[in-house]
């Protein structure tokens, strides 16, 4: 599966709309593999979503993302799991292990109102859908 964070120094960039490097990873079996760098040179909400979906990404991790460029995501097939913050390799561990919906990589003052789970994730595998309460 491929899963893509936008990044900046090190941490989940925290406005997806503006961010301009994106680190795309394949995860199997609870492990990372293949790290690949992707550059955001536009701005245009539709031409970033189609460059994220032309990049093979099925999740997208982020801080936070406006309304119309979280629905191209989701029109390009992007899964789109928002309102998330923390260290990069932190949060791809949490994610690989299932791990992701904890408090502590939930953007502050959000109160987890957009984080949505329609999937749980674990070591590559999909489960039942699933929402993390709201």
């Amino acid at each position: 599966m491929k899963v893509a964070i936008p990044h900046w120094q090190g941490r989940i960039s925290p406005v997806f709309d503006v961010a301009r490097n994106l680190l795309v990873v394949d995860i199997d079996q609870a492990r990372v593999h293949n790290r690949e760098s992707v550059r955001l040179d536009t701005e245009d909400l539709q031409a970033r979503a189609e460059r994220v979906a032309e990049a093979g990404v099925e999740v997208l991790i982020c801080g936070a993302v406006s309304w119309p460029l979280e629905l191209a995501l989701a029109h390009a097939g992007v899964e789109v799991i928002s309102q998330t913050c923390g260290d990069i390799e932190q949060v791809l561990a949490a994610y690989a292990a299932g791990r992701l919906n904890q408090n502590a990589f939930l953007m502050p003052g959000c109160c987890g109102r957009r984080r949505r789970f329609r999937r749980q994730h674990k070591g590559g595998q999909q489960k039942n859908p699933k929402r993390a309460s709201q």
